[in-house]
């Protein structure tokens, strides 16, 4: 299958290119059905002859070229209509009936807050204009009507997600003027996943009620179901967790699926380079370090603990809490014992055979190093973050 993208260097058409390629080179593996040979890549920059030759090879066409920015009102229609004209009267002259897909937006409802928008004129036209050619030509045409799109755009230009992002991200001064004001939202890998699904014959089909989509298996519009309603509030408060993050260690909830989950991968795309690495807090004494890596909301801690040569860390046992400690470097002895029956139990761990050993509530343990010139190196996950007034851990001896 050769696959003609115009508009591909913009963020949905960079997005969706690289990841038809990944396809294409045999690095994505879960689309098996898809095989695709040629991908050519048009925008401003490509020549008429370019699209001459692209419109008379593909056999489906993502149209994704538009404006949505331009100085003047009427170069609304002039982008979003003119060359979709352009584009169809080129398949047209080669007799050319492959499938295209037209990228565009709720705003052609022209309802609501729509209801005067030149955008939305001119992408309602642009709607238009393909039916009217499937009706000529017979050739499949599938119109999505996105919402506000969510990936890594130029900030400051029309994405507010991206300019919020941008941002928290490198310290700069931003202006929310209604935190109640909410946005219906479609992340980039979900639109990507959902033009895989269209290629694959298994496009979504809907109509619209207003500015609701409403799933309908004979509608006349195609959709990505996967969106996220969401408050600008939401939103930058969210940010302001990712940004503290790297300070209080705290990694935000951030279940699959979730619209915090692909804010966060959006925001760090956004990290100036000397943001992507950051110091932490190493508790250093003459028998090693202890440095907290990680907590979460609602599954504890995860820490590095590192033991000089002969040092036995420890001695402590808890009511409730509970550990898990894993050796990745070094040869060491992990003890525990029954405070009431006093069972004792012993595990040699060591880095060279990984394996997870469970400090159990009411059994004080310790973790000595056997290694007379190697230190002992052990992640250690707690079920919850560590705090100093009510700790839980008591002193004793194995």
């Amino acid at each position: 299958m050769n696959i003609l993208v115009t508009g591909a260097k913009g963020m949905v058409g960079t997005a969706l290119c690289n990841n038809l390629k990944n396809i294409r080179d045999g690095k994505n593996k879960t689309r098996p059905n898809l095989q695709i040979d040629e991908i050519y890549e048009y925008d401003l920059n490509s020549t008429e002859a370019e699209l001459d030759e692209y419109c008379s090879k593909a056999d489906f066409v993502f149209n994704l070229a538009g404006v949505n920015r331009p100085e003047n009102p009427e170069d609304f229609m002039n982008g979003n209509f003119g060359f979709a004209s352009q584009l169809l009267e080129c398949l047209k002259k080669h007799e050319n009936k492959a499938g295209i897909m037209l990228s565009s937006s709720v705003q052609a409802t022209l309802a609501g807050r729509f209801g005067n928008s030149e955008y939305g004129r001119s992408k309602k036209a642009g709607e238009e204009l393909f039916f009217q050619y499937s009706k000529e030509t017979g050739a499949p045409v599938y119109v999505y009507r996105f919402v506000n799109l969510m990936g890594h755009s130029r900030p400051k230009y029309n994405s507010a997600i991206s300019t919020f992002c941008w941002a928290v991200a490198n310290d700069e001064e931003f202006t929310v003027n209604d935190r109640s004001t909410e946005l219906e939202v479609l992340y980039i890998d979900d639109l990507v996943e959902g033009m895989f699904d269209l290629l694959e014959g298994k496009e979504q089909s809907c109509e619209f009620d207003g500015v609701e989509t409403v799933l309908k298996e004979d509608g006349r519009y195609c959709c990505v179901p996967v969106t996220h309603k969401v408050t600008l509030g939401e939103i930058v408060d969210l940010l302001e967790q990712f940004k503290n993050q790297p300070m209080n260690l705290m990694m935000p909830k951030c279940p699959e699926g979730s619209f915090a989950k692909k804010l966060f991968s959006l925001y760090l795309t956004y990290l100036p380079t000397e943001k992507f690495k950051y110091a932490m807090k190493m508790n250093c004494d003459d028998r090693g370090s202890f440095t907290e890596l990680m907590h979460t909301m609602d599954c504890g801690q995860v820490s590095i603990n590192i033991s000089k040569p002969g040092i036995t860390k420890g001695q402590h046992w808890h009511n409730s809490k509970w550990e898990q400690f894993i050796v990745v470097h070094g040869h060491g002895l992990i003890q525990e014992r029954n405070i009431n029956t006093g069972e004792i139990v012993e595990f040699e761990v060591s880095g060279e055979k990984i394996e997870s050993i469970y400090m159990i509530p009411g059994w004080t343990h310790n973790i000595i190093n056997l290694s007379d010139t190697e230190d002992l190196v052990t992640v250690m996950s707690c079920n919850e973050v560590f705090n100093p007034e009510r700790p839980d851990t008591f002193f004793e001896k194995v």
